[in-house]
């Protein structure tokens, strides 16, 4: 689904990746760790298209990135959900219209998406803010409503920029049942976090592989975590 092989990455004059190869299959989990400042973000930005890798190939959905169109990267990007780590929302529009804002960027008509929207507010347990506007929900609420906004498209993938960075344990876990559920759903998850406590937590609920960012490179984590 997503192959990076031999990426690298450079930012600042300096690089920041240096030959890193890698692919998420079709339904794995994996977390990508690494003390803040270590390029957890950027290397997302990198598997969703948002940068564009220094050297070396990054593929998404069988196509080389590097030979994509505007058009090509914005149909592919309909197929991947971000979870951003500064979860951004239309202060002036109600929890419900911003959670359906990818619907109309996409062409969709949102209305006729009303019974799915209902639905997916309702899986986040946000059923009863559907006319809030963001300044009026709690942290968590916001963390959750970022989340269904970005599966509100059914993307084949979902990668999560430190989705619990904001949020106490409880709503940790919580956040972390939605992307284990939709896991088991055929979802590819990658989430980025230096919450080891929180990777525990995953695996023992989920086969996920660890990744740890080290060296400028990406390495299978051990059983240290």
């Amino acid at each position: 689904m997503i192959e990076l092989h031999n990426v690298a990455y450079s930012y600042g004059g300096g690089e920041l990746f240096n030959d890193i190869s890698l692919k998420l299959a079709p339904g794995s989990f994996h977390f990508l760790t690494g003390p803040s400042g270590v390029g957890k973000s950027t290397f997302l930005k990198l598997c969703y298209m948002e940068l564009a890798a220094t050297s070396g190939q990054v593929r998404v959905f069988g196509a080389d990135a590097s030979q994509m169109t505007r058009d090509d990267i914005a149909r592919n990007r309909r197929r991947i959900g971000v979870v951003h780590q500064d979860c951004k929302f239309l202060d002036h529009l109600p929890l419900a219209a911003n959670v359906a804002l990818p619907l109309t960027v996409a062409g969709r008509d949102a209305s006729a998406e009303a019974a799915n929207l209902t639905e997916l507010l309702n899986w986040v347990g946000l059923s009863q803010h559907t006319d809030a506007l963001p300044p009026q929900l709690s942290g968590g609420e916001r963390q959750r409503a970022a989340l269904a906004r970005a599966v509100i498209m059914s993307p084949d993938v979902i990668l999560a920029d430190e989705p619990t960075g904001n949020v106490d344990w409880e709503m940790s876990q919580r956040l972390l049942s939605l992307l284990v559920e939709l896991n088991r759903m055929g979802k590819t998850i990658m989430v980025a976090t230096h919450d080891l406590a929180l990777i525990r937590a995953a695996k023992a609920q989920v086969g996920a592989r660890v990744l740890r960012i080290q060296n400028q490179s990406v390495q299978l984590a051990g059983a240290d975590l």
